[in-house]
């Protein structure tokens, strides 16, 4: 079992990174949020990672840290969820907000999911409602449903997905009103906010 890779980001594709570790290239999968808080090529890197050999070879994929792998592999193990799946639902959400999802029975919120229907969110409800914890559940899924529309807002106004995303990432968790957070979100990528903004004096 490969654990973790260490080395040099050598490039990235639309869901994956090229990492040079002492010479040898391995490419990763990566869920999007992930992928766009990639540094610049030529930086050192470290993924911790889960192996799937398919009938076509092996296939390594790759998480920011010791828990996105564990829920990964969590979620794997729902009968129906492939790494693909898994990756998916890792992209749209925290865990944090994935586990108040799944802890408050709110599997509908996890269809925001490519490739991930409603049968199958509510099968990863029911089978790891027991599995995970759900903290701060309520703000956190009222930050998941209010920041799927200002993610598509702020797409709509011009600004790219990844830079859009980045910036929802620095606006408080605390601040859960939409409109608020789209108008912090907006300071942030004009370069009005503060790193972390939660919005005061708007």
């Amino acid at each position: 079992m490969i654990y973790s890779v260490r080395g040099v980001l050598a490039g990235k594709g639309e869901n994956y990174a090229v990492l040079d570790v002492a010479g040898i290239e391995l490419k990763l999968f990566l869920h999007s949020r992930l992928l766009e808080s990639l540094p610049p090529i030529g930086s050192p890197c470290k993924f911790f990672s889960s192996l799937y050999v398919r009938e076509d070879g092996p296939v390594l994929y790759g998480l920011g840290d010791p828990e996105e792998l564990r829920f990964f592999e969590l979620l794997n193990s729902v009968a129906g969820v492939g790494p693909k799946s898994a990756l998916a639902i890792l992209g749209v959400a925290t865990i944090n907000q994935i586990a108040a999802a799944i802890h408050e029975g709110r599997p509908d919120l996890l269809t925001r999911a490519s490739g991930v229907g409603q049968k199958t969110a509510e099968r990863i409800a029911l089978e790891l409602k027991h599995k995970v914890k759900g903290k701060e559940s309520g703000g956190a899924l009222q930050t998941m449903e209010s920041d799927a529309d200002v993610l598509e807002a702020l797409v709509g106004l011009g600004y790219r997905r990844d830079e859009a995303r980045a910036a929802l990432g620095k606006v408080e968790r605390t601040l859960t009103d939409p409109s608020r957070r789209l108008k912090t979100a907006l300071g942030i990528l004009g370069g009005k906010g503060d790193e972390k903004s939660g919005g005061k004096g708007r």
